[in-house]
């Protein structure tokens, strides 16, 4: 039977691409979704569990830490043991742990579930870019990406709305129960429909594992804590320096490693560092402004969470319009320009709600900066993705998603705490003057960052081909490790 079979290289079966397609979409769905579902309930979630800002920073930092940590360790897992089987067991993990927090009596039990979700989705998410690769015919990979980053930003889009509605008329747990049925009907089709294939059969990296690990918690952890407990608190201070060496660390063990879970070789390939960085930095803009964006617009400009949700839509939404296009783009004049342009179509839509913010602003005056930011947004997705993929070699694709993902995760972690810390330190909630008086500075900050990934965006090849981008890659492995191994 087909769901027994090994992928082995050659032509995809066009079937299994529209299979891969959808299950490996849907996936992606509530992986994104989770993201940034929390934001429209969190003066909900407040007022129900209690809790302060750096708490409702945790609640959405917990889930993107352990995501963003574990990424590319969920790569290699399913490099090593299989991909669909680990597709598997992501999917029971991020399943089991939604209805956790759905049924969460405290703030702290809820910050425990988020993170448990977001083992889950580490699992899951990195493979729904190699299975989709593996399973898409090169000539179609830009539509299919761009299709694959439609839905991951409609997941983006309904976030925001999808949390606001159920939070108002229902109750802020129904955000978590969403993903139960997605999960359940997602694990028959996947165990049916996608083919098992492996990387190179290469040893796990446990080392590495954990320098990777402990480091980005040391500083996401004394980030999200400094506004609390002071910059000068001691366990602020010991996050911060000691998860600093710990990356200083795994950088210098994986330039040596003989199978590190991130060979630092791949980024003397342009077209991989290039786009990572801007992935990073568009990701800490993007995650900062909309998770301090949904709170004015309850908090201050005082709508409701789904009202909230749909004026969030604009810029949110445009994904779904718009990435679909740009994959097709991406395949005729390459990612690099259509990257380059999205990213600093962001940075100046975010720049101009920096500007326009006020304690009584008309939703007209926001929708400029929104709609701007949104097609930026989009153009951004797909070309990303493919640039990714076509940078590195067939045996080193789960490598490349789980990098490229878990650098996405850390800038949208990041991004929460190094804004919500420069909206504590010039703001705060008392007034609504005074969370103006916080946001205005931040956004300015995510405008910057987002301008800067569109900088790196610009060193980017126009057109990088794996062969040519990771010639180093080629070398250091035998033609038979480039292919996936059969089982």
């Amino acid at each position: 039977m087909s769901h027994r079979t090994d992928h082995k290289a050659g032509e995809p079966n066009p079937r299994g691409a529209v299979w891969a397609l959808i299950i490996t979409g849907v996936a992606g769905f509530m992986a994104a979704l989770d993201n940034l579902v929390v934001t429209t309930a969190l003066p909900s979630i407040r007022e129900d569990l209690g809790g302060g800002l750096h708490d409702l920073e945790w609640t959405v930092s917990a889930y993107t830490l352990t995501f963003a940590v574990l990424l590319m360790f969920g790569a290699a897992l399913g490099d090593r043991f299989g991909r669909r089987r680990l597709f598997l067991v992501g999917i029971t993990i991020f399943t089991a742990a939604s209805a956790a927090a759905a049924l969460a009596p405290g703030i702290d039990s809820l910050i425990a579930a988020r993170a448990v979700q977001g083992v889950g989705a580490a699992i899951m998410m990195p493979l729904t870019l190699t299975l989709l690769t593996a399973a898409v015919p090169e000539a179609r990979r830009g539509m299919a990406f761009g299709i694959w980053g439609a839905v991951n930003g409609l997941a983006v889009a309904s976030g925001p709305l999808i949390g606001g509605s159920l939070t108002e008329h229902i109750s802020w747990q129904w955000i978590f129960w969403l993903n139960v049925p997605l999960g359940v009907a997602l694990l028959p089709l996947a165990r049916l429909r996608l083919a098992e294939s492996h990387g190179t059969g290469a040893p796990l990296d446990i080392p590495g594992t954990l320098l990777a690990s402990g480091g980005l918690f040391g500083i996401v952890y004394g980030l999200v804590r400094g506004p609390s407990d002071g910059w000068t608190g001691r366990l602020v201070l010991t996050g911060l320096f000691a998860g600093g060496a710990l990356l200083v660390g795994f950088v210098l063990y994986s330039a040596r490693a003989r199978n590190a879970m991130l060979p630092m070789r791949l980024f003397r390939s342009r077209a991989f560092a290039g786009i990572n960085a801007a992935s990073l930095l568009m990701f800490l803009g993007m995650f900062g402004s909309i998770f301090l964006l949904s709170q004015y617009m309850q908090g201050v400009l005082g709508y409701s969470p789904t009202e909230a949700g749909l004026r969030m839509l604009p810029w949110t939404g445009m994904p779904m319009l718009v990435a679909p296009i740009a994959g097709i783009l991406a395949d005729r004049i390459g990612g690099r320009p259509v990257v380059a342009t999205g990213l600093f179509l962001q940075a100046a839509g975010l720049g101009y709600m920096a500007y326009v913010v006020t304690v009584d602003v008309s939703y007209a005056a926001q929708l400029p900066g929104l709609i701007i930011s949104g097609v930026g947004m989009a153009l951004f997705f797909a070309p990303a993705s493919h640039l990714v993929m076509s940078s590195v070699r067939r045996g080193e694709q789960g490598i490349a998603s789980g990098a490229n993902n878990a650098l996405r995760e850390v800038g949208g972690a990041l991004g929460i705490a190094v804004m919500g810390s420069i909206f504590a330190a010039q703001g705060g909630y008392e007034t609504g003057q005074t969370f103006v008086d916080g946001l205005r500075p931040a956004l300015v900050t995510g405008a910057a960052v987002v301008a800067l990934a569109g900088i790196a965006a610009l060193f980017v090849p126009g057109r990088p081909h794996a062969v040519e981008a990771d010639g180093d890659a080629a070398e250091s492995l035998p033609e038979r490790e480039l292919q996936p191994a059969a089982r």
